[in-house]
């Protein structure tokens, strides 16, 4: 059993769902990810879900590089 309070980072409405009720969430239930940014999201890179954000190339790239820079420091 896994327990995290990750109230900071969701939207009210979504502060009580399971972990896998999240990974299938819209982008939206993301505070700070407004229903425009999700649009933008999915016109882009066709990212509808909390996964799809996670396992987008781009962002796995952006978050690799930056790891990266963090050790070759």
């Amino acid at each position: 059993m896994i327990s995290v309070n990750l109230d900071d980072v969701l939207d009210k409405a979504y502060e009580s769902s399971s972990l896998a009720e999240l990974a299938n969430a819209p982008v939206a239930a993301l505070s700070g990810v407004s229903e425009a940014d999700a649009e933008a999201l999915q016109k882009a890179f066709n990212i509808k879900t909390v996964a799809d954000l996670a396992g987008n190339k781009y962002i796995r790239a952006a978050q690799a590089i930056v790891e990266l820079s963090q050790i070759s420091k």
